[in-house]
């Protein structure tokens, strides 16, 4: 039996999306106000969810109080109130969109749960733009 427990956290992070490779023409082209050379901003709801057998001794598939810490130290520590392009070495060459932020989540959440696990991270940009990975 397979049973998935989920934390839901949240940052602040402001961001621009371009290229350095483009023109400002062109990546005003693909990325419009996103593009703001100024940047912007966005409240981040991030849920991050932990597939796996429970444990018969604790009941638990992972303790939340565990994947709450893990949560905090590596993703709200490291993105809330930053520049994701200028502040996060992770989005030094890489474009910070919502794809880019949930697959850079995953894989730092990733090395601290055991591989016995399923892992999922959910990142909504906006209460109605959301990204969803698996590691897939």
């Amino acid at each position: 039996m397979k049973v998935t427990i989920s934390r839901k956290a949240h940052f602040n992070a402001a961001h621009r999306l371009s290229r350095k490779d483009w023109s400002m023409e062109k990546n005003n082209a693909v990325f419009g106000k996103c593009n703001n050379p100024n940047f912007h901003g966005h409240n981040y709801e991030l849920i991050v969810s932990v597939s796996g057998k429970i444990d018969p001794e604790t009941g638990f598939v992972m303790d939340v109080k565990i994947l709450s810490d893990i949560i905090k130290e590596e993703i709200e520590a490291r993105f809330d109130h930053k520049n994701l392009n200028l502040d996060v070495p992770e989005f030094q060459d890489l474009n910070p969109t919502a794809e880019n932020i949930a697959v850079v989540t995953w894989n730092i959440i990733r090395k601290k749960i055991s591989l016995d696990y399923e892992l999922e991270v959910v990142l909504f940009e906006t209460p109605r733009n959301f990204v969803t990975y698996k590691g897939e």
